[in-house]
């Protein structure tokens, strides 16, 4: 049995998690490679990543290469001598780094492969309606999201479920998995299944990258469809609405939150619906979407009561259309 070596490539929360996981576990990480350090916020200090705070806690050797087909850094990468890769939520890899592993490298991906393959498949996964998503361990080729998968792991998505929760969720169990991806690899026990075997005819969707478009809110689709698009981009990076009087008076909001109220009534799709205290709903085909927790523009996020506390929507109010 081969002494595993690793070398931990990630950014986010996500990933600082299954580094910690990894560790616990008494796996040696050799290195951690992460994203450069850049300026956030309003005062634009730099900020280290989630990954990079954990590697730094536990002394671990680090790497923040501005590109990956850097000589220098794929000379400091091989100095290591790491036998088996790990990837994270980060940035794809080249052929120069993935294949230089003699274990290989591999993925963690938050969705069900082959379908979500993508950026976003934690939104994507909700947005759609699914019931059921998971995450796969694979290993990296060529084409993004499309090598051979070593491990699924199912899980249900309530009906109510944000991508903030199921993210958490996924995030948790990803420690399990990893742990069981690199002790599969460790005993020479994987069988790792081309996915082509596993479409069983069905289309696959995919998970793109979310636009700031695709967050503005279609109110001329279905309760449902709204509904879920809502929770599935909250908290980030949040669904968009804009609010428009008769007068031409305009107020942006991010939504958060929202419920689905099922009845017929002959107001104009888009209507909004307020008593100025308690509740605002908008007019849809067959029904309203009742906004729950929202954000104005330049202010923080707040139940729908406090908005309306602050806000006096007087008049005829109407949303604006993508």
């Amino acid at each position: 049995m081969e002494k595993i070596r690793i070398a931990y490539f990630g950014t986010p929360e996500f990933a600082a998690s299954q580094l910690e996981a990894i560790i616990g576990a008494g796996y040696e990480v050799a290195v951690v490679v992460t994203m450069p350090d850049k300026p956030a916020g309003r005062g634009r200090k730099i900020q280290y990543s989630d990954v990079k705070m954990t590697a730094m806690e536990h002394n671990l050797p680090l790497l923040q290469p501005e590109k990956l087909k850097d000589p220098d850094f794929l000379e400091q990468l091989a100095s290591y001598q790491a036998n088996l890769f790990i990837v994270v939520a980060f940035r794809m890899l080249p052929a120069l780094v993935w294949q230089m592993p003699a274990l290989g490298t591999f993925n963690l991906h938050a969705s069900l492969l082959p379908q979500y393959r993508g950026a976003a498949p934690i939104n994507f996964a909700i947005i759609n309606g699914e019931t059921e998503t998971g995450l796969t361990t694979f290993f990296l080729n060529e084409e993004i999201d499309k090598g051979a998968v070593i491990m699924r792991e199912k899980v249900s998505i309530r009906p109510d479920e944000t991508a903030g929760e199921l993210h958490d969720e996924l995030m948790l169990l990803g420690n399990k998995v990893v742990v069981e991806t690199i002790k599969k690899i460790e005993s020479g026990q994987v069988s790792a299944l081309a996915q082509d075997e596993l479409t069983e005819g069905q289309a696959l969707k995919p998970a793109p990258k979310i636009s700031k478009e695709f967050c503005n809110i279609d109110w001329s689709q279905d309760c449902q469809t709204v509904y879920n698009h809502i929770r599935g981009l909250s908290p980030y990076p949040a669904a968009h609405t804009q609010l428009v009087s008769e007068n031409g008076e305009a107020i942006d909001l991010k939504v958060f939150s929202s419920e689905i109220e099922r009845c017929k009534h002959g107001l104009p799709i888009g209507s909004v619906v307020t008593d100025n205290k308690k509740h605002l709903k908008i007019a849809l085909s067959d029904g309203y979407i009742c906004l729950t927790n929202i954000q104005q523009s330049g202010k923080k996020s707040m139940p729908i009561d406090d908005f309306l506390r602050g806000t006096q929507l007087n008049g005829v109010w109407k949303t604006a259309f993508k």
